[in-house]
């Protein structure tokens, strides 16, 4: 795995809620839980952003220096990059609620 677009998706014109969704997963090599870690975040992303996201996968055994940019210090990453603040989730995001209050899709229950 190489530093990669995932199935980039434009949102269009609407109101600041339907913004497009910038994501970053890092991950190391293509393991089991990289991958895991990637399918569960498109299933989450076309379950609750579907056509307003874009997911970058960064492989860190390819480009080890991308991890200094956003402070990465375990693998898989997923880094929500846009919209502001930056939200950090580790692991292979299998908990969807976790991964939506993460993403501050939904509120802390």
């Amino acid at each position: 795995m190489s530093t990669a677009k995932v199935r980039p998706l434009k949102a269009g014109p609407g109101p600041a809620d339907k913004a497009e969704w910038q994501l970053r997963l890092y991950v190391a090599g293509t393991t089991a839980k990289s991958a895991a870690a990637l399918a569960n975040l498109k299933r989450v992303c076309e379950t609750h952003l579907a056509g307003r996201y874009s997911i970058e996968v960064v492989d860190l055994l390819v480009n080890p220096k991308l991890a200094a940019g956003d402070q990465i210090l375990a693998v898989p990453t997923l880094v929500r990059k846009f919209p502001e603040p930056i939200r950090k989730i580790i692991g292979d995001l299998s908990n969807e609620d976790r991964v939506l209050v993460g993403l501050d899709l939904q509120p802390l229950r």
